[in-house]
């Protein structure tokens, strides 16, 4: 931490105002609940990895082949970080220089496909990403995308439904994953319907990365031809993205990421990235993921005692999409009003939502970020009644303070790491 406090103190004499907001910004993490399923706490070590004097060098190229000299050390880092992913999830190539989750889904495409080619993943309001061909993303506008739907009455995917598309449609590339996926995915279905419909199967574990690490949900490497994920969330590391594959298409994944889409990678996010994938490789790390999945099972059941509508009628993973339909309530003010009581969500778009995109019916809530806090299933129950609390009375401003400092001294106890609490 000696590394850290020098460049706090380094920023606050060059830069006082940009210090302070980050310093405004850590204590809001830490005395506010972050619910928001995306968002976890990186360890102090990661932190420290992210922003160390690697940030200074390039090093575009791969392991023993760069294009810069002065690689001696880049060299160990990467290696040791594609060692480590390896190692951790089974697979038999692993690419760690993607910038993010959606580069990786880039050159994922760059790597099999051409412009037109047909594409088939989920429909964005049913809980898919916008790179899976959503009409907005450029995936969606140089690929001939067509999308599956979960099932309008149970909210789960619907595999028939996606085998008969499948089969119909002939897609280049079928992809699984998404980001509003409350259920197991059951990448060996997946993985069927691709090999009978002559289509790549491409997994995105972004969400779930660190629960498949865990042991806490199933893993498509070994089933996919590509698996795509971020390397934070779940995962608990930098914001960075990786690319497993098969060694058949390791070549091809490669220079789909260098030189195709992307110059330098960055090195201080690689090093962040071995530092997290050496903490998810500790036995503590399988605990750590079982408990994501129960603290969000014991959140779900006491919203739904609470008459909270939740999509597919609860979660197996550590996500858990709300249908605020039944209480007339849109979930961006619902969002707003938790947000000043103390509790950070995001609205989010429902299957079959009649609503718009920013003001959906839905807000989108996971227990990653209070499970790496320490908190267990009694807090999810009391995070529960503020949550209710707080919707039977969006504008009671008192109200909503009062919850807010309840949270306060609740966090205090379970103080989140590599986070400043001054």
């Amino acid at each position: 931490m000696a590394i850290l406090g020098a460049m706090t103190s380094s920023l606050e004499a060059a830069d006082p105002k940009i210090a302070q907001l980050i310093a405004s910004e850590s204590r809001r993490q830490a005395s506010k609940l972050r619910l928001i399923p995306s968002e976890n706490f990186a360890s102090a070590a990661v932190l420290e990895a992210t922003g160390s004097a690697l940030t200074n060098k390039y090093s575009e190229g791969y392991f023993g082949k760069r294009y810069y000299e002065g690689q001696e050390f880049i060299d160990q880092i990467e290696e040791i970080a594609i060692q480590r992913a390896m190692q951790l999830f089974g697979s038999a190539h692993a690419n760690v220089q993607p910038y993010s989750g959606s580069p990786a889904n880039l050159a994922a495409y760059f790597a099999f496909c051409e412009p037109g080619d047909k594409i088939m993943g989920m429909h964005l309001p049913s809980g898919g990403h916008l790179t899976h061909g959503w009409k907005v993303s450029i995936t969606g506008k140089f690929f001939n995308a067509v999308q599956y739907q979960v099932d309008r009455e149970s909210g789960r995917i619907d595999l028939d439904q996606v085998r008969d598309m499948a089969m119909k449609e002939r897609p280049k590339v079928l992809w699984a994953g998404g980001t509003a996926v409350p259920r197991i995915i059951d990448f060996a279905a997946f993985a069927g319907i691709a090999k009978d419909c002559g289509a790549l199967f491409f997994a995105d574990i972004a969400h779930i990365a660190g629960l498949i690490a865990g042991g806490a949900h199933p893993s498509p490497v070994g089933l996919a031809d590509l698996v795509s994920t971020t390397t934070h969330k779940t995962l608990r590391g930098p914001r960075g993205g990786m690319l497993m594959a098969s060694a058949e298409h390791a070549n091809a994944v490669d220079r789909a990421v260098f030189p195709g889409l992307q110059g330098g990678p960055h090195n201080h996010t690689t090093a962040a990235i071995a530092v997290a994938l050496g903490e998810a490789l500790k036995p503590e790390f399988k605990t750590y993921a079982a408990k994501i999945v129960s603290n969000a099972k014991a959140l779900a059941a006491q919203l739904m005692h609470h008459g909270f509508e939740l999509v597919s009628g609860g979660t197996d993973n550590h996500l858990i999409l709300i249908d605020l339909s039944n209480k007339s309530l849109p979930g961006k003010v619902l969002a707003r009003a938790l947000d000043r009581a103390g509790i950070v969500t995001n609205y989010n778009s429902v299957p079959y939502d009649t609503r718009k995109p920013f003001d959906p019916s839905g807000l989108r809530i996971g227990t990653p970020s209070v499970t790496t806090q320490g908190m267990g299933a009694g807090e999810m129950v009391k995070i529960a009644d503020w949550m209710h609390e707080v919707a039977e009375n969006v504008e009671d401003l008192g109200r909503q303070e009062r919850i807010a400092g309840e949270i306060r001294e609740l966090c205090a106890s379970f103080p989140a790491p590599g986070v400043s609490q001054n």
